[in-house]
């Protein structure tokens, strides 16, 4: 029960407010400053730089096939992702101190504004497209070589070009192409534009099924997304692994839990299924780190087993 005395205490107060100094809040516009889009992290002695080329917003139920679309984006709502949902375009910068190697190039002026940031995010992370020693590609669709060349010149004009030769051979030599539709002449033309300046130069290398392409960086064929496509490996002193996926996954729930969902742009889904479940198995058996290209960025952590097949759990945050 309030007393008098509380009462006639709360009367008093009252009618000093309109003495007290009032708070003014001054309003701020809307920062323009955009994100990082690196991050930057140790693996051994190496360091490691995730750059973003950007995220795209698609419609992912009608992309994933194998199951029906309706089911599909079922899941994509159970996991708050909507109609189209953003999938990260990674790239992975290599500093052994000694070279400069960047894996994937982003797609360039490929794919719109809302991607082909990766020289700007190189850049903001401290390095220059002219330090780049080496680029390795996972393989050769245009959001991982559209970056490569600019108007017909090289964006990386001291960097020798790596890629499997079973992706050389498809891209560029088209080895056993008979037909091609209409979508896959574009990828056709997009992937001679991006390598021509480094073909000329005679800056294209090209590396075996599951060979070393330099000191310390191997690869793993992970055929089916493309003929070539190729995770790599990049070899720690003490025996540990960060493999860099490529397009093994896109997103990082649907085929997780239904490896068997391929996406319409893999050059042969039944490969690209077979492909992902021995990935898959190997990530969580051998609990090593997995960088991917269209995981949420920066896209590096582990895969593990649990109730419903796998999932990925995200590399805790470092500063």
């Amino acid at each position: 029960m309030t007393t008098r005395r509380q009462a006639l205490g709360l009367l008093a107060a009252t009618a000093l407010l309109p003495l007290a100094p009032r708070l003014v809040f001054s309003a701020a516009p809307f920062s323009t400053v955009a994100n990082a889009g690196f991050y930057r992290f140790r693996f051994g002695k190496y360091e490691v730089t995730a750059l973003s080329d950007g995220t795209l917003a698609l419609p992912m139920a009608a992309i994933y096939q194998n199951e029906p679309v309706d089911d599909l984006q079922r899941k994509l709502d159970d996991n708050f992702l909507g109609k189209e949902p953003h999938l990260s375009i990674n790239a992975y910068l290599m500093n052994d101190g000694e070279r400069l190697v960047l894996i994937d190039a982003g797609s360039g002026a490929l794919l719109g504004a809302a991607a082909g940031k990766l020289l700007r995010h190189l850049a903001a992370s401290g390095y220059g497209a002219d330090q780049v020693d080496a680029v390795i590609l996972t393989h050769v669709h245009a959001d991982h070589s559209g970056g490569l060349t600019a108007d017909g010149k090289p964006q990386y004009p001291n960097a020798e070009i790596h890629l499997a030769d079973r992706e050389y051979r498809f891209w560029i030599e088209r080895e056993g192409v008979t037909s091609v539709t209409e979508a896959q002449k574009t990828d056709f033309q997009r992937a001679h534009d991006a390598l021509a300046p480094y073909i000329a130069a005679g800056k294209v290398k090209r590396f075996a099924d599951n060979a070393d392409v330099l000191s310390n960086i191997g690869s793993i064929l992970r055929a089916g997304h493309t003929p070539g496509h190729s995770s790599i490996v990049l070899k720690s002193d003490d025996g540990q692994r960060l493999v860099f996926w490529g397009d093994v996954i896109h997103g990082d729930h649907i085929q997780f839990d239904a490896p068997d969902v391929f996406v319409s742009f893999d050059v042969d889904g039944a490969a690209a299924i077979a492909t992902r479940a021995v990935a898959l198995a190997d990530a969580a058996d051998g609990r090593y780190l997995v960088a991917g290209a269209h995981l949420p960025f920066p896209g590096i952590g582990h895969v593990a087993r649990d109730e419903t097949l796998y999932r990925f759990i995200p590399w805790n945050y470092v500063e």
